[in-house]
């Protein structure tokens, strides 16, 4: 099936469209309704729950802005827990880092990271390094049984509908904090402003009451909900925005990059407004 057109319905009154050349894998997953197609502008796309997740075009923004803006605040960042992110991109990034020795990614379903390694290898392909260790898991769960042992954990979730439900919730943050080492930091992405203030808003101010470094930053990703995107980090020790130039040192990104690592924390005003 293709040559069709296809909407993600964004909220009840606005969807982003796009032609679909073909259907490479349609599946109902023991979680989610998984979809591999072929667009014409944006080359293999996963939909999830007929939610754009990730394509081979933009994926980058979203991965980098993940992996790097935590591991590069982080001194020395050796054991890294990416939860979701089953297509491998997070990985890939988070692999760039010289001093990380260990790589757990923790996805519900194992569907999402076979698919990905069929149809997004230029996504997916480190996931068979020997520093990176797949569980097909719950997130939520793994984060519940691990203390005082990781150095960064990165919340790589779907929004919060089905399965990430749990990984928007208080009682979640709580545990990545247990989760963490003593000078450990967490990102999470955490949706839109102009659909979704809401959410922001109160993730803003579950993680502030549990991680004494709360901000937020955003990115411009076409392919997710009105192009704006934000992610919230929570630290216990590490600025982001107080982070040497000595630290930084070359890796290869398409939209990260040193001076950016600070400017994506200046937001607009009615974002900053958002959140305070």
């Amino acid at each position: 099936m293709g040559g069709f057109w296809f909407t993600e319905k964004q909220t009840e009154n606005f969807g982003i469209t796009m032609k679909v050349k073909k259907t490479l894998h349609s599946e109902q997953t023991e979680f989610q309704q998984l979809d591999m197609v072929e667009t014409e502008e944006w080359g293999n796309m996963l939909l999830l729950d007929g939610m754009v997740m990730t394509n081979q075009k933009d994926e980058w923004v979203y991965h980098e802005m993940v992996a790097h803006v935590p591991l590069f605040t982080h001194p020395n960042p050796e054991n890294v827990l990416v939860v979701g992110g089953g297509d491998g991109g997070v990985i890939r990034e988070v692999l760039k880092h010289p001093s990380v020795k260990k790589a757990t990614l923790v996805d519900i379903d194992g569907k999402v990271i076979e698919y990905s390694k069929k149809y997004l290898p230029e996504i997916a392909g480190k996931l068979d390094d020997p520093r990176v260790d797949v569980q097909v898991d719950d997130g939520f769960m793994h984060i519940a049984k691990s203390e005082n042992e990781y150095d960064v954990i990165m919340v790589d979730s779907t929004e919060p509908v089905g399965p990430a439900v749990n990984l928007f919730s208080k009682g979640f943050y709580a545990g990545i904090s247990k989760a963490l080492k003593e000078d450990g930091i967490f990102v999470a992405q955490t949706d839109n402003p102009w659909f979704t203030p809401d959410l922001i808003r109160q993730v803003q101010k579950d993680v502030k009451e549990i991680f004494p470094i709360t901000k937020l930053y955003t990115a411009n990703i076409p392919t997710y909900p009105s192009g704006l995107w934000t992610f919230t980090i929570g630290s216990k020790k590490y600025d982001p925005l107080a982070v040497e130039d000595s630290r930084f040192h070359d890796i290869d990104t398409k939209y990260y990059t040193k001076e950016l690592h600070k400017a994506c924390f200046v937001l607009p005003k009615f974002v900053k407004d958002l959140i305070e």
